[in-house]
């Protein structure tokens, strides 16, 4: 799992950073959580293939996370995108998207889909699933997490007594399943061993409120806006954001691993003293800028 951001700013884009964006890669999904201004030609730099894009979660409508859809979209169209495009995001995204299609004419239209998230978990395949929940913001806004499922991995020490090693039969003791083998069973429970899957947790846009609490719990990376310093806390609460303290706190209650922070304001040129503040409540914090990569 690796993830890229592509801008770490907030509403005003300045020379060091570009608008909110980042992309998750495992293995052949490609999830971009946001999409702002210049985000198709962050990409470029970045030197990632805009057309590994398999979903889009939009958190909120603001245009600070959402005007640079349209130019990404014309872009996979040029490049042929031959996949369906997954637009995920709150009430009132099938709106937003169909007007968007309606202030320019794309060359070539590609196939996509709208779910508009009314659930917790709103998506799940073989090796994850996606969950959300409403954060406090002036309009509709969500959190989400991509939670990888657990697996269980092969004791080869165990089975080599039966002389068992590589055989397609090891896939039922992936699935759970005991197997039989040379008339011996060979119970799951002691042929495997479980691999706990990982938690990331995206919270951009909100006041504090007990739904962070509740999607962030357990994660192993949680990424957190961190608009200002808590000097201007009533500023930040006033506006529905977090400071890099409430960011740490959170990544405390929450028992998270790792934090890393986004979304500063521009009147911050450097990140160090967000995450000084952070990093006083909460140890393992990381300030990420455009283009950080994190690996899991």
């Amino acid at each position: 799992m690796k993830i890229t951001f592509l801008g770490t700013g907030s509403m005003i884009p300045t020379p060091e950073r570009n608008q909110v964006s980042l992309f998750l890669e495992y293995r052949d999904e490609g999830i971009l959580v946001d999409c702002g201004e210049g985000t198709q030609r962050q990409f470029r730099i970045a030197g990632i293939t805009p057309t590994k894009i398999t979903k889009i979660l939009i958190t909120h409508w603001h245009g600070d996370h959402t005007l640079g859809l349209g130019g990404l979209l014309s872009t996979l169209g040029a490049h042929n995108y031959s996949k369906v495009l997954e637009i995920y995001g709150p009430k009132g995204t099938k709106k937003f998207i169909s007007a968007l299609f309606k202030l320019y004419i794309p060359q070539t239209r590609i196939k996509y889909g709208v779910i508009e998230v009314t659930k917790r978990r709103f998506f799940e395949n073989e090796w994850f699933y996606l969950e959300a929940l409403r954060l406090v913001h002036p309009v509709a806004c969500l959190g989400y997490s991509f939670i990888e499922k657990d697996r269980l991995k092969i004791n080869t020490s165990y089975l080599s007594d039966f002389g068992l090693r590589r055989h397609p039969i090891l896939k039922k003791l992936q699935r759970g399943e005991d197997i039989a083998w040379k008339g011996k069973k060979i119970p799951v429970k002691k042929a495997t061993t479980v691999k706990k899957g990982k938690k990331v947790t995206f919270i951009s846009d909100t006041n504090f409120c007990e739904n962070i609490l509740k999607l962030s719990s357990g994660s192993d990376v949680l990424i957190c806006e961190s608009t200002h310093l808590e000097e201007l806390k009533e500023r930040t609460e006033r506006y529905k954001h977090l400071t890099a303290k409430q960011a740490g706190e959170i990544a405390k209650k929450a028992k998270a691993s790792k934090l890393i922070l986004t979304h500063y304001s521009q009147r911050y040129k450097k990140t160090k003293p967000l995450l000084e503040e952070a990093k006083e409540v909460f140890t393992n914090t990381y300030a990420a800028e455009d283009f950080s990569t994190f690996e899991i």
